[in-house]
């Protein structure tokens, strides 16, 4: 009773924080914005939103596929339908309960597989471990690629509102100072409080991601083909950047962005997700602020966002829904057969 009721609270508060940025955008929008934003949603080429789908599409099959291979080593070859039907209800299960996706997945294995959920979850931990260490690598090109856009952005948004205490303000002295006297102080902060953080239940629980990052990172040895699974960890990430830079066609004035910025766009909108369960209300404004550095209205970043988001969730609401209603009747069939 105790678990369903926190799992309500948690669906309340995510929702609620999804809600909360919707309101918080659209509060200081004037009547003429909003009649932009509207006008930008009548005028936008959605031939390239369904483009963007097939992208998506395969980017979740060949999760599926990379899937299969991890749990190939345990002697496990469940079917490329299950699986995929797998991970489509866990990203269903994802928009509403943060987590809860992986343990649905791992328990429709277990029911129309036979794989035990211990032995499939530590393949997800594997998942999301490469998964974060590709989004690292993504996220340090961004900053590479568009360190002058980004260091701009912030000259002009903010160093020049204070023109006169801030004359002589240098950001990129500024970003390395803040970074190097962050991590001071995280340091000075853990080594007097060492004894209760180390106590505590969130230390400890971040203790145990960290291990199951190191033992994903070791069973990678013992998948057959490497090089195919290494091509299928890129290609998720490529089908990504796809469904990101294809929907920027939407629109004329996004359709003359280059690939770094669809780039960034798909970094800070990853943040937006993890931040929200499906990034509901917070994605679209991410990608409105984002594209505001180069230099397009708010508005039209804003209505991009939202025909991006929504797209994507109501594939794989789609799926989702589908995957639940098809999977018994396979069972029923090969039972029937068998």
């Amino acid at each position: 009773m105790k678990k369903k009721v926190l799992l309500i609270l948690k669906f309340v508060f995510f929702i609620g924080l999804g809600i909360f940025f919707i309101w918080w955008f659209q509060r200081k929008l004037t009547p003429i914005e909003k009649h932009e934003i509207t006008n930008s949603f009548r005028s936008a080429n959605y031939i390239w939103v369904f483009l963007a789908i097939i992208p998506g599409i395969l980017s979740h099959l060949s999760r599926s596929i990379r899937w299969q291979m991890l749990l190939k080593p345990m002697g496990y070859k469940p079917k490329l339908k299950t699986t995929f039907a797998a991970v489509m209800i866990g990203y269903f299960a994802n928009l509403a309960f943060p987590r809860l996706g992986e343990v649905m997945r791992c328990g429709v294995l277990h029911k129309y597989e036979k794989i035990p959920v211990s032995k499939s979850f530590g393949t997800v931990i594997t998942e999301r471990t490469i998964d974060m260490i590709i989004f690292f690598i993504l996220f340090i090109l961004t900053l590479v690629l568009e360190f002058h856009n980004l260091k701009d952005y912030v000259y002009d948004k903010f160093i020049m509102k204070y023109p006169d205490k801030l004359s002589s303000f240098n950001v990129t002295n500024f970003l390395f100072f803040f970074t190097l006297a962050f991590i001071v102080f995280i340091v000075i902060l853990f080594f007097v409080f060492r004894k209760r953080i180390i106590a505590s239940n969130i230390y400890l629980k971040i203790i145990v991601i960290l291990l199951g990052f190191v033992e994903g990172l070791k069973s990678l040895s013992k998948v057959d083909k490497p090089l195919f699974f290494i091509f299928h960890s890129l290609f998720i990430w490529l089908n990504y950047f796809l469904m990101t830079w294809l929907i920027f066609f939407c629109f004329d004035q996004t359709s003359s962005l280059g690939l770094s910025a669809a780039l960034l766009a798909l970094v800070m909108g990853s943040f937006g997700i993890m931040i929200v369960p499906g990034g509901i209300g917070i994605y679209p404004w991410i990608i409105s602020i984002t594209l505001v550095i180069f230099a397009i209205p708010e508005t039209v970043g804003y209505a991009m966002g939202w025909i991006a988001w929504s797209s994507q969730t109501l594939l794989i609401i789609i799926l989702g829904l589908i995957s639940l209603a098809v999977l018994p009747l396979l069972k029923k069939k090969n039972d029937e057969t068998i």
